[in-house]
């Protein structure tokens, strides 16, 4: 790190503590109360990256930052634990998990250092594979998540061809249980829906984003086919379905 960049650095620190001692909203913050401001700019964040605004990206993650470095003041203040505690902490942790960097292990592949960390975590003494993944997470990213670490330990299937099978298996017990009892409905479209992110990860996507990204594109061009209708003089609850979707296929040349 430069001069220059430490200069930054710790002057970013010393706005964040003044703002402690001087502002009367921040000094009455606590990290539960401020938990949900920094669950929204990570969201935020992977926004601005989706669609590849990069001076927002450097905001949001400006943004990050400050959320980082105000929970670490918050702790620090009430006892818990330094700023320089939190970092020399991460530090330690990540030549430890890296021994392939600083140490004498081999891995030659993404893959390879997946498998070394998670030997190195559960060496470290976790309970299980499992550990350290938030039940909160949102369902597609946590069952991601639970794949991924069951991979790592060699739980897998070997390519994405053999998991599409799965995939089309479930979407007919899905079938058959319809119009049955509406617990085994549920059951059945989540079976069909972790089987899809089995595929997703094994083809090189993440379900999460992929979701949001089509979410998005939906909305986008919903909302041409709303423009389209107020220009027109027509209500959207007036619109008749046949409008709605020839309005639709024009979207699809527009977003």
């Amino acid at each position: 790190m430069t001069k220059i960049e430490e200069n930054a650095l710790q002057e970013f620190v010393d706005v964040v503590r003044r703002l402690r001692k001087e502002c009367p909203w921040d000094k009455v913050q606590t990290n539960r109360s401020i938990r949900h401001y920094t669950i929204e700019e990570v969201y935020e964040l992977a926004e601005a990256i989706d669609q590849e605004k990069w001076d927002e990206v450097k905001g949001e993650l400006g943004d990050i930052l400050l959320n980082v470095l105000l929970h670490a003041q918050i702790a620090e203040d009430e006892g818990k634990f330094t700023l320089v505690e939190m970092v020399r902490a991460e530090t330690t942790k990540m030549i430890q998990r890296h021994p392939h960097v600083f140490g004498n292990a081999v891995a030659d592949t993404p893959d390879q250092v997946k498998v070394n960390w998670e030997r190195i975590k559960t060496e470290a003494g976790r309970e299980s594979i499992f550990d350290g993944i938030p039940v909160a997470f949102p369902a597609l990213a946590r069952a991601y998540k639970i794949q991924d670490r069951a991979a790592r330990v060699g739980f897998d299937w070997g390519n994405a061809a053999e998991v599409w099978p799965k995939v089309e298996e479930e979407m007919h017990e899905l079938k058959e249980a319809e119009g049955g009892e509406a617990a085994k409905v549920e059951e059945e479209f989540g079976d069909l829906l972790f089987s899809l992110v089995n595929y997703a990860r094994h083809i090189g996507v993440n379900p999460e984003s992929a979701l949001r990204i089509s979410t998005e594109k939906f909305q986008k061009r919903f909302l041409y086919i709303e423009d389209e209708l107020d220009r027109q003089n027509i209500s959207l609850h007036d619109a008749t379905l046949d409008q709605m979707n020839e309005l639709w296929e024009k979207s699809k040349k527009k977003v």
